[in-house]
């Protein structure tokens, strides 16, 4: 399903004579505000015509003079007893429809909304370069975004003014929640994860994007830029990623419309569009990885997963590397078999995973993906050796892996007879060493058994956590909330628009759906996100 040409049906009924004249002046006087007249104008005006407050999102009714809070729901009912179904978000200057009861996209409101904003930023006298900057880093309407260079006036002041503002332990910038457009938690809480990826905010913040497509308004690349300046901009009321969710729609058309979608299916789709949208990119030209592309998605996600096939006759080896963006994991209590667990089963500690008996780790899941398979009389391969069909055995190991790893528990069964949700708790670390996993040390791997490396200083497999995303809810219905870490060892909860401090047990005890790490050694750092598949509330 993809999102209607002419956005919300019920736009209809606002779309009279001079509906353009009127929208234009609601956005110049109350919502951009570009002249010093109509900033005074819109401080002593827009007020809650209820309560009298000046915040709690104020909305502004369409059809007639009236303004309402809509976090009290002031505007909601309002709108139910004068039936005036629309009503405009005067600091984001979003359309939201209360039949629809969402955020709306027209495209004609949405010419009209950028028109009057680039008008309010030339009455501020503002250059072209910086115009077009805080255009991006304000409202994210799909402007080209555009490098600052600073004046000489600029360079002037900065040398005048040393100081800096420093980023404390208990600093907040970056975290900002997120509005949910109906069913899109599960499109949140994959967007705090990535924007809380390192290495992905420093090439954004750092203005590295460099958009070469046709219409930059179409660029999810773009767009994504808008939205790191949006959540590190220092402004704590939550954002509405109503351009991103359009954007998705368009160009991953099997998630447009407004049913439950599964936070798994989303990161790929998101992470496909970002690469293939990346590689007009300077960057993007160069290649030196298994997919033909130096993009930074695939500079900080790709990996390379070596499957070997070997003959049981002549036992001749047959490699394959395949690029990959996850990894999917079996849990115990699905159909497949599931390996016994490892030998920390006793209360040991394996991999910094405290064992509990009968209790599965990330560890126990990813020994079981590496573990070597028997694939049977059924599945016979032409072995190259023996020049016949024999029976086999087929190995996945980690041929290198990716800056950021993303773990995908699988939680959904689907098959002719069954569907449901696996409940299994599966405990992960702080820490996580792949190095019993690698390619590399698949000598020291005996049919699958763990083996502790010997080299315990070597760090340059080692991830730190960063995110985890969890699903709570059946499979027919459930909500998607995200923990995600600022700095070095604080840890926040995000749940849509609400963002609240969180204890590293609470990240540890929670389902374990993404967990995030970042290397000690040498090479460049590591990070690691797991994510688990479930519907959307």
């Amino acid at each position: 399903m993809s999102p209607p040409a002419a956005g919300c049906c019920h736009v209809t009924g606002f779309k009279v004579e001079n509906w353009k004249q009127n929208l234009r002046a609601i956005y110049q006087c109350f919502v951009w505000s570009g002249s010093a007249e109509t900033r005074k104008a819109k401080a002593k005006s827009c007020i809650c015509h209820m309560c009298g407050a000046h915040l709690n999102r104020l909305h502004s009714c369409l059809y007639c003079v009236f303004f309402g809070c809509f976090t009290k729901k002031h505007i909601h009912e309002h709108a139910k007893t004068k039936r005036h179904n629309l009503a405009i978000d005067l600091l984001y200057g979003g359309i939201y429809c209360f039949m629809c009861q969402d955020y709306i996209y027209d495209k004609d409101m949405e010419q009209i909304a950028k028109e009057e904003q680039r008008k309010a930023w030339k009455l501020q006298a503002f250059t072209p370069t910086v115009v077009s900057h805080y255009q991006c880093t304000m409202t994210g309407i799909g402007e080209k975004y555009s490098t600052w260079e600073p004046t000489k006036r600029e360079l002037e002041l900065l040398r005048h003014n040393p100081k800096r503002r420093k980023i404390t332990t208990n600093c907040t910038i970056g975290l900002r929640g997120l509005i949910n457009l109906g069913n899109t938690c599960f499109m949140n809480c994959i967007v705090q994860a990535l924007t809380h990826t390192p290495l992905l905010r420093d090439f954004f913040l750092s203005d590295r994007h460099k958009c070469e497509m046709q219409s930059p308004s179409s660029c999810l690349v773009c767009e994504m830029s808008t939205l790191f300046q949006e959540f590190y901009s220092g402004h704590r009321s939550p954002h509405i990623p109503y351009r991103l969710l359009h954007l998705v729609w368009t160009h991953a058309r099997h998630l447009a419309g407004y049913e439950q979608q599964d936070a798994h299916e989303f990161l790929i789709a998101a992470l496909d569009v970002l690469h293939r949208h990346c590689k007009g990119d300077d960057n993007g030209k160069k290649a030196n990885n298994p997919n033909h592309c130096n993009c930074i998605i695939d500079q900080i996600f790709t990996g390379g997963l070596q499957s070997d096939v070997t003959c049981q006759v002549c036992h001749g080896v047959s490699t394959t590397i395949d690029p990959f963006w996850d990894i999917s994991l079996d849990l115990p209590g699905s159909s497949t078999p599931f390996w016994p667990l490892s030998p920390g089963s006793d209360g040991s500690v394996v991999n910094g995973e405290s064992h509990v008996s009968g209790t599965t780790t990330l560890t126990d899941c990813l020994r079981r993906f590496t573990r070597p398979e028997h694939l049977g009389s059924s599945a016979k391969i032409k072995c190259s050796g023996c020049h016949s069909y024999q029976e086999s055995t087929k190995q996945l190991t980690m041929k290198k892996l990716p800056i950021v790893a993303c773990f995908h528990l699988k939680r959904f069964e689907h098959s002719a007879k069954l569907r449901r949700k696996i409940t299994t708790y599966v405990s992960f670390p702080l820490e996580l060493d792949m190095t019993p996993f690698m390619a590399s040390s698949k000598e020291s791997r005996m049919n699958g058994q763990y083996q502790q490396p010997t080299d315990s200083l070597n760090n340059d497999n080692k991830y730190s956590l960063f995110a985890v995303v969890n699903h709570q809810g059946t499979l027919e219905s459930g909500h998607y909330t995200s923990f995600i870490r600022q700095h070095k060892d604080q840890w926040f909860k995000c749940d849509d628009a609400i963002i609240t401090k969180a204890s590293i047990k609470d990240v540890l005890d929670s389902e374990g759906r993404s967990p995030c790490q970042t290397s000690r050694g040498g090479r460049p750092r590591k990070e690691e996100a797991s994510l688990t598949q479930q519907l959307d509330h």
